[in-house]
């Protein structure tokens, strides 16, 4: 599989950014898919993930403000980010998981940046 992550970018406090992920060689609707961070000094950890059904899971900083989705267009999965703090600052990686399997595979990073 081959995910290409896009869509970062440097923004202020409370702005908006859309990430997506363009996942290749694969059949994306198949998988889970997600999307992590890691943001200086910190491990990389779960912002969203939206499963092969369409059930979707946040982390509890992002509930109410980030939207994961996967779009009409094929392989392609979204993460609608509103209400940015500093805090969200991170390099955003795409995921794919293939269910009841230990295959995970991975974009390259999308940085984001949010300033005060």
């Amino acid at each position: 599989a081959q995910l290409q992550a896009s869509g970062g970018g440097l923004v202020q406090a409370g702005g908006s950014l859309r990430l997506s992920c363009a996942a290749s060689r694969i059949i994306s609707s198949i998988y889970h898919m997600g999307w992590y961070r890691q943001a200086p000094g910190k491990q990389r950890a779960l912002v969203a993930r939206i499963s092969n059904t369409g059930m979707t899971t946040y982390e509890d900083s992002v509930k109410g403000r980030f939207t994961i989705s996967r779009g009409n267009v094929k392989n392609t999965v979204y993460l609608q980010m509103n209400g940015l703090t500093p805090e969200d600052t991170a390099v955003y990686y795409c995921n794919a998981n293939l269910p009841s399997t230990s295959y995970n595979a991975w974009g390259q990073g999308t940085l984001v940046t949010v300033s005060s």
